[in-house]
């Protein structure tokens, strides 16, 4: 007798028969996860090994760029996208994707996938821009010949360049988003490595696209324009380095550069009354000297105020409104010298790399008593060397080498009157200001005045070291200075117009008002030296607390203050500190130190 199964019985083998058929795909789908755990390691550690190479080819061909070897550079960049293509092949699909989100291996297996394919777009779309770059701005195209230098090669190199940096910046932005802290030693290491040269690169491609965007329209492309160039005196010392002295006025049409005028600061006599209005804290730091006096424009370190000033100081005396304002030293020139080599210069010997500085800063006032032959012979020298630059006198590729170390040492400075080219140039060294924000790098300015009246800078010698100290409960740190003033000048036999005006009360103790900027937000605490507290003025510049110190420093003599300053509260107290020190461009390199700190427990 055949038995029909009751509704329940019927229920009951339908729902065993649905547990069978999940039990069996789901076994079938652990071994498969097994067996493609298995070949998506292999493929990893290969991927990995690929990832390895190609980071180091990529540091190998920014190398090379850098060293204009193009021909090796493709050669790299070939080897480079062979290894990125193979990695990206291995780490592509759905079983990558899978894995990514298990346990244990899930983050390196993400974390070779991410890099695989953003260094696949990296190799095939950026990296080119940056053989793009290195040919487009090669310097032999960008430096003046016969005083011309040719925008259009500019502007064709322009969009290659912002492309590579866009492609640079976006994978830039995938490799940033890595979580590196469990992934295994050796692809951490990659992902670290890689993200360094990321940075270098963006930084490389990122200023080529600047000079792109800004050199065509400042060098007259669409139309003519006007540059007032100070030549900075590091013989009396001032916030940017020294007391404008010699000037030049420049134009720029279509890649022409001509100097249409020249002359001396002390041409331009002092101002009855400010000729701009400036930040009421500034003109109680500096008074009404910084907008009265062109020779004082630059008490302050803030270039960008300081050119203002000299631009419309300029336009009142001339009837000519430049477009813009550089400024350099004889420092500085002493470099572009290594170069051209030796310039001609008007009633004397010619200048060289070797004796610029000591001619120009110290014997010039021994061989020319008269101020006013002074003045000549200084405006003679300036032009001489601008126009041997002009002239394409010297290597292309040294020039430039030369240019960016006086840039970087912030003895080239640059601002236009133009608000959108003045916004291009913030946060580069051409720019002269100093940081708008400090975040988790605090900076701290040591600047130098001179306060004898006279030309004893020459003889100063600097050191300073900053260190981080300890940690305050609302977040902010301590910071401590330590900046140590020499003088080496003679006790006697120096012109008068060297010991000039006596302000020290001795005609060879030079007089030096050494100010110490805070970090944004933070203070100046106090100030020892030889054991005692040293008593010093006080002021606000652009959010940071500034300290004065008058300092007399008699032949042969040196003297060491101890400075306690404070951060704002940090961002992140977690974090370790990394403090950055602005120090005044003196006649020889100060003597630095910057020491970091640890985060705060």
């Amino acid at each position: 007798m055949t038995h029909s199964a009751t509704p329940s019985e019927s229920a009951a083998k339908r729902s065993a028969w649905r547990r069978k058929r999940v039990v069996i795909p789901a076994a079938v789908l652990g071994l498969s996860l097994v067996a493609s755990t298995a070949t998506v390691g292999s493929q990893g550690w290969k991927a990995a090994d690929d990832l390895q190479v190609a980071a180091g080819l990529f540091g190998q061909l920014q190398r090379q760029i850098q060293l204009a070897d193009l021909a090796g550079a493709r050669v790299t960049l070939a080897s480079l996208q062979e290894r990125t293509d193979t990695a990206h092949d291995r780490t592509d699909g759905w079983l990558w994707s899978l894995t990514g989100h298990m346990p244990w291996i899930g983050d390196d297996v993400a974390a070779v996938s991410t890099v695989s394919k953003a260094l696949d777009n990296l190799a095939a779309d950026g990296l080119p821009a940056l053989i793009n770059v290195a040919e487009g701005l090669d310097p032999a195209k960008l430096t003046p010949k016969g005083g011309r230098v040719d925008p259009a090669v500019l502007v064709a190199a322009a969009p290659k360049i912002a492309q590579g940096l866009a492609v640079i910046r976006d994978v830039q932005k995938q490799v940033d988003g890595i979580p590196t802290e469990g992934l295994r030693p050796d692809l951490r290491s990659a992902v670290d490595q890689l993200d360094h040269g990321l940075g270098k690169a963006e930084g490389l491609v990122g200023s080529a696209d600047r000079a792109a965007r800004l050199l065509p329209p400042m060098l007259g492309a669409d139309k003519p324009r006007t540059y007032l160039m100070l030549f900075q005196n590091l013989a009396e010392v001032r916030a940017t380095g020294g007391m404008p002295g010699a000037y030049i006025v420049i134009k720029a049409d279509k890649g022409a550069i001509n100097i249409v005028d020249q002359g001396t600061t002390g041409t331009l006599t002092k101002f009855d009354k400010p000729v701009l209005d400036v930040d009421a804290d500034m003109e109680t730091l500096y008074t009404d000297k910084l907008s009265t006096y062109l020779q004082n424009v630059n008490l302050t370190p803030d270039f960008p105020t300081t050119a203002a000033l000299a631009r419309k100081m300029y336009a009142m005396r001339s009837g000519t409104e430049v477009d813009g304002v550089l400024s350099t030293d004889p420092v500085a020139l002493s470099y572009l010298l290594k170069v051209t080599g030796s310039v001609s210069v008007p009633k004397s010997d010619p200048l060289t790399a070797d004796n610029a500085v000591r001619v120009l800063l110290s014997e010039a006032y021994a061989k020319f008593p008269d101020p006013k032959d002074q003045d000549q012979y200084f405006a003679g020298a300036a032009r001489a060397i601008f126009e041997a630059l002009v002239k394409g006198q010297g290597d292309a590729k040294g020039v430039l080498t030369e240019l960016s170390r006086a840039a970087g040492e912030r003895r080239l400075l640059m601002w236009s009157a133009n608000p959108e080219e003045e916004a291009a140039l913030a946060g580069t060294v051409l720019e002269g200001r100093l940081p708008t924000t400090d975040g988790s790098s605090p900076t701290v300015g040591v600047f130098l005045n001179d306060g004898s009246g006279a030309k004893l800078s020459y003889y100063l010698n600097e050191e300073s070291v900053l260190r981080v100290g300890d940690c305050d409960e609302d977040g902010s740190r301590l910071l401590h200075l330590k900046v140590t003033l020499g003088s080496t000048a003679p006790k006697s036999g120096l012109p008068a117009y060297v010991t000039g005006l006596e302000l020290s009360g001795s005609p060879y103790t030079s007089r030096t008002n050494l100010m110490i900027f805070s970090p944004i937000g933070g203070g100046v605490v106090g100030a020892v030296s030889d054991g005692k507290e040293v008593e010093f003025g006080t002021g606000i510049e652009r959010d940071r607390v500034v300290g004065v110190i008058t300092v007399d420093l008699p032949p042969g003599s040196s003297k060491t203050y101890d400075v306690t300053l404070q951060t704002a509260p940090l961002p992140d107290a977690e974090a370790d500190v990394l403090p950055r020190l602005w120090t005044t461009p003196g006649v020889r390199p100060w003597k630095s130190t910057v020491e970091p700190g640890g985060r705060c427990t």
